[in-house]
């Protein structure tokens, strides 16, 4: 079995199942990324956990999120 690897990252902005959904997608788009949890804090700032199969670029997550309309705390 392949090692994977966790990047945990707090969302700024997103309130509901529909901001979930875009970030989440954004982010499983991305190479090597194998799963995406969010832990809604709706209004507050939101943990999200990246599962992939190697180290994010940290500029490249940050794009992701952006482009899914929200940014990074």
């Amino acid at each position: 079995m392949s090692q994977t690897t966790q990047t945990e990252i707090t969302v700024a902005g997103m309130t509901c199942g529909h901001c979930t959904n875009a970030v989440s997608s954004e982010l499983s788009a991305l190479p090597g990324v194998v799963a995406v949890a969010v832990d809604l804090h709706p209004g507050e700032d939101s943990p999200v956990t990246i599962t992939s199969e190697a180290p994010l670029d940290p500029a490249v997550v940050a794009d992701a999120v952006a482009e899914a309309g929200y940014s990074l705390r």
